[in-house]
């Protein structure tokens, strides 16, 4: 699920509907107060299950062709091909410059099928990757088998039931599933994994990347499958530091039809 991991894909081709919000509007009673709290976790919870059900069935197939060498793709999905390649491999050139990566533990969440753990398996990092989708993350373990990588294994689970310490998490294209409310409780969940460095990526909410969003609602195509959000950069800022990492590097991707934010934090 690299897109989960879905990409920050097609800001002007995702589909979301998003709340009116109404002025000087009167205390809700308390059985309109419940009501709203079990949409939320409804809304939250189908969110989840919208996406794993997406990745796992049509959207593993689309995807596998986008994050591969297929020449099945169209404009749109080339440019979201590129403006992911490029995100990871800014990444890359960032452990690339650092020198150190080997034999450090990295967790990759919502790795999709490998486009990060594979490469940073082969720098000699030893690495645990997860997808919610089990198809993607099927895919991922076959890619690193064929290759010859042992130093990474492969597991299907949604991001919050990742447990453990490793030096490096790494989450890439992945919050544009998350709700705008839930992603300052992602961004600790991650920071919690990680001894020393997060690597996170999301699309950053800005008027122009929000006019194109809506622009892309006007008109709803076969493969709107799964919602879109775009976040904040001062509120992953804000999560980062309430854990304890403060930002060391930052980059910005930027295609017709992907935009993505990066940033790489350590414990301070």
């Amino acid at each position: 699920m690299k897109t989960a991991s879905a990409a920050v894909a097609a800001l002007a081709a995702a589909a979301v509907s998003a709340p009116a919000a109404v002025a000087f509007s009167p205390a809700p009673r308390p059985a309109v107060v419940a009501a709203a709290s079990r949409t939320a976790l409804s809304s939250t919870v189908d969110d989840k299950t919208e996406v794993r059900e997406y990745f796992s069935n049509e959207g593993f197939s689309r995807w596998n062709k986008i994050y591969s060498d297929s020449d099945e793709v169209n404009n749109v999905q080339l440019h979201v091909r590129n403006g992911h390649a490029q995100t990871i491999q800014k990444i890359l050139n960032w452990v690339e410059d650092d020198g150190d990566i080997a034999g450090k533990t990295v967790c990759d969440c919502g790795c999709g099928v490998g486009s990060l753990a594979i490469p940073l398996a082969q720098m000699g990092a030893k690495v645990s990757a997860s997808d919610i989708s089990g198809a993607m993350a099927g895919e991922a373990a076959e890619r690193a088998k064929s290759m010859g990588i042992k130093n990474a294994k492969f597991y299907t689970s949604d991001l919050e039931s990742v447990t453990g310490k490793y030096h490096t998490v790494s989450c890439v294209d992945v919050a544009i599933h998350y709700p705008t409310d839930k992603m300052a409780e992602m961004v600790g969940h991650l920071c919690s994994l990680a001894d020393e460095r997060v690597l996170i990526s999301f699309a950053p909410k800005t008027w122009y990347y929000s006019l194109l969003k809506k622009v892309g609602e006007l008109f709803p195509g076969p493969s709107k499958t799964t919602r879109a959000y775009l976040h904040e950069e001062g509120v992953v800022r804000e999560a980062l530091e309430k854990a304890g990492f403060k930002v060391a590097r930052e980059e910005m991707t930027g295609t017709n039809f992907y935009f993505s934010r990066l940033l790489e934090a350590y414990r301070v």
